[in-house]
């Protein structure tokens, strides 16, 4: 696990170093839709004021919204958000407890941040999506029970247990897709001169020819669905995986569900910050520093 310390790590910006880092972000985000998986939709929990409770309060967001600025604040005092790969979702924020530690100088300096689009997406595709089984399973036992209607649909009142969820798997959504930047980074400094004449004329179409290769998109969502298929499996007691457990209605999770967030949202949004982050790689540089990135490789080579 040290390989994710930027501190510890000889070169965070290798692109080995990089795969690994995002390989375990795969893992961890496909647990956390699988534990999503096991609560219904619980739409409440997404509308801003429609938890009576909050509004008592004086709260006017939603549920989810209050809970992201309730552990941000925490995570905060620890001070998780001075490390170069965490993004809060809100503002605001408290001063760190503990003193800063001290990274290496990996990234430029950037405002490139795409929270908001990773909430808006997730709230209203992804999770309507991954709860569905689940769903339809509460409104099948809310019929049998008699209730019908508006109240027989998606909400079991897992408020607590199903924000805690989706907040794990935000901020592992977020980490992901921020992580462009180490990518569009360690890209840049092996060839400077590549990227600098697109930079300038902000042509982010020629960026994202440079960064992006579809062979490798297409690596990533085979090997993204068969680790899914496998984690949505039941296994027997000895290990081995029970007959027919990823079947429609026995799979823990919905694996095509989990390749199209990648395919639809992740990856997209990934390559969007690579392209901002590149955008403004040469803002304060000056016409002779510029100039020398072109003649140079940032990592000594000429």
């Amino acid at each position: 696990m040290l390989s994710q310390n930027c501190v510890l790590v000889r070169d965070p910006l290798s692109l080995e170093h990089i795969r690994s880092i995002l390989g375990r972000l795969e893992d961890t985000i496909i647990f956390g839709l699988i534990e999503r998986a096991q609560y219904a939709h619980n739409a409440k929990m997404y509308v801003n004021g429609a938890i009576s409770e909050l509004r008592e309060k004086g709260i006017e967001g939603s549920w989810l919204e209050w809970f992201l600025k309730e552990i941000e604040t925490f995570h905060a005092k620890a001070r998780r958000y001075t490390s170069l790969d965490e993004y809060p979702f809100t503002t605001g924020l408290p001063e760190p407890v503990l003193p800063p530690l001290k990274f290496p100088k990996i990234l430029y300096p950037n405002d490139v941040n795409v929270n908001r689009s990773i909430l808006s997406f997730y709230t209203r595709s992804i999770v309507p999506r991954i709860t569905q089984r689940a769903t339809i399973a509460l409104s099948a036992l809310k019929r049998s029970k008699g209730i019908v209607g508006e109240d027989e649909c998606e909400d079991d009142s897992n408020y607590g247990s199903a924000a805690t969820i989706d907040v794990e798997i935000l901020q592992a959504i977020s980490k992901r897709v921020h992580y462009g930047k180490f990518v569009a980074e360690s890209k840049f400094r092996e060839n400077p001169a590549a990227f600098i004449p697109h930079i300038r004329s902000r042509d982010r179409a020629a960026l994202e020819a440079l960064i992006m290769r579809r062979d490798v998109m297409a690596k990533l969502l085979m090997r993204l669905r068969k680790k899914a298929a496998t984690y949505a499996q039941e296994l027997g007691p000895e290990g081995d995986a029970v007959a027919n457990s990823l079947s429609n209605s026995n799979a823990k999770v919905d694996v095509d569900g989990v390749v199209e967030l990648y395919e639809n949202y992740i990856i997209p949004l990934t390559i969007e910050v690579e392209v901002e982050y590149l955008i403004q790689r040469l803002n304060g540089l000056s016409e002779t520093e510029v100039e020398g990135l072109v003649k140079t490789k940032l990592n000594g080579d000429t």
